[in-house]
């Protein structure tokens, strides 16, 4: 069967027309919000059908719980691809298993300056310097809210669980980045099911420098005394630590029980990498700011994932991203030690087709593995 997406309309998008790569995606969210109702017309249940018989898998064995949340599959959208939630209806009926919002932070802002956000093709990558563009934490709470309040008045529907990514605005200063964090927790606490901190992105000054110990164990403890409703709060983690941060992070983790780690976040080195130019400025890839995701992640990531799970004896869930393309990708990260896996580039490469193709080859691999469930496939290599 021909992947329209990939033979047809990838490369007019990344090559026939010369346009930004961020204007692509804004127009992508914004259709899809349009496409986004409580209750679909009559002209768009037909669309709605045809996306969940091409894109989605439901199959009880891929399914599921934690943190006391079930999830249908282990496959969710990574946040950074529907940052302010204007979608959130979309992505199950597409086939995600779950979708995390975000990253928001508590002051809305515009981000860094553009051209911002750039495909490395030879590369299989993204290099973005977003600067965590949102509308706010006050705006997403109110369209959170909005959505879970459609939730109870359509019972008859299944909604996957949403996270909440959150990370310090840019405005605010290191010395005050445990206020700002729980302001955002604290506006945004009843609306998501589960919460992530985010202290690994290379595209707010300083924010990086959260992860060590004598910074993030303070930022910690004061979220989870605020956290009065007890939900489930991960970390995100970037690739490019030492094995002893690694593990210092891992010993706070536990100390202040964390539900979770996302392994990783985007990566500032440059190694590797068969683009040597950016095109669209002329400059060495070397001197370009920003992470890069795709596949020069995978590798480090899965590595990260096979060391936590060793480290925590599996005690500490891990939500794998970083690379998946293809189901042989996905299947390396769980039976490396994530429960849970995550797309953003991905999906920009593969497009939708990579949902069903994944779920169905984890099937495939459950079978070939004489295995009863996802779950139990969990660090099956670690």
């Amino acid at each position: 069967m021909v992947d329209l997406y990939k033979a047809g309309l990838r490369p007019l998008l990344f090559s026939g027309l010369n346009v930004d790569p961020e204007w692509i995606h804004e127009r992508l969210i914004h259709t899809l919000a349009k496409l986004d109702q409580p209750h679909p017309s009559p002209l768009l249940r037909p669309a709605y059908a045809w996306a969940k018989r091409t894109f989605a898998v439901a199959d009880t064995r891929l399914s599921q719980s934690l943190w006391q949340l079930h999830f249908p599959n282990p496959l969710g959208l990574a946040a950074g691809f529907d940052k302010d939630g204007q979608a959130l209806g979309i992505w199950p009926q597409i086939g995600f298993g779950f979708a995390e919002v975000g990253t928001v932070t508590f002051h809305a802002q515009p981000g860094n300056p553009q051209p911002r956000l750039f495909r490395l093709i030879a590369d299989e990558a993204i290099l973005n310097r977003m600067g965590f563009n949102n509308q706010g934490a006050a705006a997403l709470a109110t369209r959170l809210q909005a959505y879970r309040e459609q939730q109870t008045r359509r019972a008859d529907v299944s909604h996957p669980p949403i996270g909440v990514n959150f990370g310090k605005s840019k405005q605010t200063d290191l010395a005050d980045a445990i206020a700002d964090y729980l302001g955002s927790f604290e506006r945004l606490q009843p609306w998501g099911d589960y919460f992530v901190v985010n202290v690994s992105s290379p595209n707010t000054p300083g924010l990086r420098s959260l992860q060590m110990a004598d910074q993030l164990g303070p930022l910690l403890a004061a979220l989870q005394q605020a956290n009065l409703l007890g939900k489930p709060l991960l970390l995100k983690i970037a690739p490019d630590l030492s094995w002893d941060d690694i593990t210092a992070i891992l010993d706070l983790a536990q100390q202040h029980h964390l539900a979770g780690i996302i392994a990783t976040n985007t990566t500032i080195t440059r190694e590797g990498l068969r683009t040597q130019v950016l095109p669209r400025t002329g400059n060495p890839i070397t001197a370009e700011a920003g992470g890069i995701s795709g596949a020069p992640l995978r590798a480090r990531s899965t590595e990260i994932i096979r060391f936590i799970y060793r480290h925590t004896q599996g005690r500490l869930p891990i939500i794998g991203v970083g690379g998946i393309f293809t189901a042989a990708d996905a299947w390396e990260k769980i039976t490396a030690g994530a429960s849970l896996i995550q797309v953003y580039t991905g999906l920009v490469y593969e497009g939708p087709g990579l949902i069903r193709r994944v779920l169905q080859g984890l099937l495939d691999q459950l079978d070939a593995h004489q295995l009863p469930t996802i779950a139990a496939a969990v660090g099956l290599h670690a």
